[in-house]
């Protein structure tokens, strides 16, 4: 199996485990939709001035919708796994390694939203939502898991602006709609379509890949390595007239 295709697969068994385990227990289902609410929202106030911006405020909502949010990702990632293993044959190099990078975002990110969750349930109620979230993440306390969740993120990132530099490459896309529906791949589709589009509006991201780092390395510092009190009125202000609901 090419390499691409076994990091697909890897990623997506460990994506449907997780999936599985929130589909019996609840609690635990709608700990990690109030993680991954809060979290977009957070994502949203760390980048309403790319969100607004011109030449990057559909790369940031690409983001934002396909990476930072609450939407149940099922249906893609059924039709990933359908096809990680012919991916090689049916789509060019350049976008087989993304939709291995994407695989990889995906698997890390619902793992530590799944630690995230558990936490959630063992916090008082009584918290406000920020502080709430700080004493999870410093309970889960991966500093390393973080770190290498960006770094994949940033892999993404690169991996789609090099799509963009593809000659044909969307032209190629375009034609694969009407064989994507017939094969049931029409999620698939519009994730490439989507992301094609978003990165090559920029005409570059190395800026933009660029402000994500330095930024979402700025948190990661600081909830880890601020008090709980200091973590949390840095979310706080960062997400003023923003909340969990």
């Amino acid at each position: 199996m090419d390499e691409s295709a076994q990091k697909i697969h890897e990623a997506l068994r460990t994506v449907e485990q997780l999936r599985q385990r929130h589909a019996t227990d609840n609690l635990l289902k709608q700990a990690s939709s109030d993680i991954k609410r809060f979290q977009a929202r957070r994502f949203q106030a760390s980048y309403a001035d790319l969100l607004r911006s011109p030449r990057y405020k559909t790369a940031a909502a690409f983001f934002l919708q396909e990476l930072y949010s609450d939407k149940d990702y099922a249906e893609r990632d059924q039709q990933f796994a359908r096809i990680a293993s012919t991916i090689a044959r049916l789509f060019p190099q350049a976008v087989v390694n993304t939709a291995a990078a994407l695989a990889q975002v995906h698997a890390l990110t619902e793992e530590l939203d799944d630690l995230m969750a558990r936490q959630w349930l063992r916090q008082d109620t009584q918290l406000g939502d920020c502080a709430r979230y700080v004493r999870c993440w410093q309970s889960v306390a991966d500093s390393a898991a973080r770190h290498r969740q960006l770094d994949v993120v940033q892999l993404l990132g690169q991996e789609l602006d090099r799509l963009t530099r593809k000659p044909g490459l969307r032209t190629l896309l375009k034609l694969m709609r009407g064989p994507a529906t017939a094969a049931g791949l029409n999620s698939l589709q519009r994730f490439l379509e989507t992301g094609f589009d978003a990165f090559a509006n920029m005409r570059g991201a190395d800026e933009f890949l660029t402000l994500i780092r330095l930024r979402e390395t700025e948190l990661i510092r600081t909830l880890f390595e601020e008090t709980p009190v200091a973590s949390e009125t840095t979310l706080v202000r960062l997400m003023a007239g923003t909340s969990l609901h």
